[in-house]
């Protein structure tokens, strides 16, 4: 017979999952967790979001949503069949099977990787785990913390992985505001280290993904993640250089990228802009090169010069601003200046590392009267929260007022003709603006 076979808690495991009576513990229900909880609700799973956050727990029990392209009543829906539940009381990790970690892993302003997070959400639970029962991390991370961070947790709790406890990493791929792909549409990877663990992983995810995809460790699981942001990070990098380059010619750099982009194989289009944001490309290619200077002594050239690039944006645009103004016979601390949009990404309300921020803190530092309009945000502090500002309004008066348009974050929903109609001088970071006298690509 099969170790399956012999293993009681796999067979209860699997059993749950193919009478759908498994019971699934979400930790962080933010903007990879609340998708995650309502895909499973969907397939008729019981879930439990568990977050620290009393003003998101509050929303959500009343059936609204705190993230803007989630809709409210999908979640109303859920909460109202009694399929979702959320709260802040992790004794209830008793009750469940399998439990999904989504919390944050950002960098410290030393950029060292911050784990303080995936740590706390353990230390919290780890009283209340069982025999039989699965973890899943998903928080983006570098090679090996699964088994150097996690495992030691579970294993104090005398549990044995891959015999009566399930560890797996399977990272999150969550792509917020991204119309083309929804969450459950996106192949889902999963490294274990035990064969077991992974047996239950892709059970556990094919509930509610079509794909599921077994790589053979946790530590490859965790690999595979950051190639994807490293791979990002670096041709935003190369092609943020290349617009610079392209200024000297006279050339623009989006008509090349267009160009280029009509050859049918061995190119892929990134488009330059003020530098990156969100949670991934700014922050996952830098978890691997410290992990690689950590433990190889090992230099990722490529890693580093792209965050280097990336990081030097937000100046470059502010730079691009005071030549422009001055060729206008203006200087920065007399003239005003309107930002569009917050967030690091059109059409969403994330703005975590979004370069508008830094840009916009630079030009308020430099003595520039900046206002700024992001239907997401309608107000917003800046300038280490000294700065209280509310999103303005667009129209023909307002604009007129303004000795430059920024646009950072080209939000569909900004009416472009009427912006361009009515500006004495737009710098435009995203390409969204026809070519004349007026505007100026940066």
């Amino acid at each position: 017979m099969s170790i399956q076979g012999h293993n009681i808690y796999y067979r209860n495991f699997i059993s749950k999952v193919e009478s759908r009576e498994i019971k699934i513990g979400i930790i962080g229900i933010g903007y990879v967790g609340l998708p995650l909880a309502l895909n499973f609700c969907k397939k008729d799973i019981n879930v439990i979001g568990f977050d620290i956050n009393q003003k998101i727990i509050c929303s959500l029990n009343n059936g609204e949503s705190h993230i803007k392209h989630i809709k409210s009543d999908d979640i109303k829906k859920q909460i109202k069949s009694n399929k979702l539940t959320i709260t802040d009381n992790f004794s209830l990790i008793k009750d469940l099977d399998g439990i999904l970690i989504c919390v944050p892993t950002p960098l410290k302003k030393s950029k060292e990787p911050d784990l303080s997070f995936i740590i706390k959400s353990l230390t919290k639970i780890k009283k209340y785990l069982k025999k039989g029962q699965c973890i899943s991390i998903e928080s983006t991370t570098y090679p090996g913390t699964t088994n150097e961070i996690v495992k030691p947790i579970i294993e104090s709790m005398n549990f044995k992985i891959g015999e009566d406890f399930f560890l797996i990493y399977s990272p999150e791929r969550e792509d917020p505001g991204n119309k083309n792909f929804k969450a459950f549409e996106i192949p889902k990877i999963i490294g274990a280290d035990k064969n077991l663990c992974a047996e239950i992983g892709k059970k556990l995810y094919e509930l509610v993904t079509p794909k599921v995809i077994l790589v053979s460790s946790t530590k490859a699981a965790e690999m595979t993640k950051l190639l994807e942001n490293v791979y990002r990070a670096v041709n935003i990098g190369l092609i943020n250089e290349l617009k610079i380059l392209a200024e000297h010619f006279d050339l623009d750099i989006h008509e090349i990228i267009r160009a280029a982009d009509t050859k049918p194989f061995g190119f892929k289009a990134f488009y330059p802009g003020p530098g990156v944001g969100g949670h991934c490309i700014p922050i996952d290619p830098i978890y691997l090169s410290w992990k690689a200077k950590q433990e190889f002594n090992f230099s990722m050239k490529f890693i580093d010069l792209a965050d280097e690039i990336n990081s030097s944006m937000p100046l470059v645009i502010c730079n691009k601003v005071i030549e422009a103004l001055k060729k206008r016979s203006k200087i920065l601390n007399e003239s005003k200046i309107l930002v569009l949009g917050l967030s690091y990404k059109k059409n969403i309300d994330d703005c975590r590392e979004s370069p508008s921020i830094k840009i916009i803190n630079n030009l308020i530092k430099s003595g520039a009267k900046v206002s700024y309009c992001d239907p997401y945000f309608p107000s917003f502090s800046f300038c280490k929260d000294t700065i209280n500002l509310e999103s303005y309004k667009i129209n023909p008066e307002n604009i007129i007022r303004q000795d430059c348009i920024l646009l950072i974050t080209d939000h569909d929903v900004f009416e472009y003709e009427l912006i361009e109609k009515y500006s004495k001088l737009i710098i435009d970071t995203r390409g969204r603006f026809s070519k004349s006298k007026n505007v100026i690509s940066a």
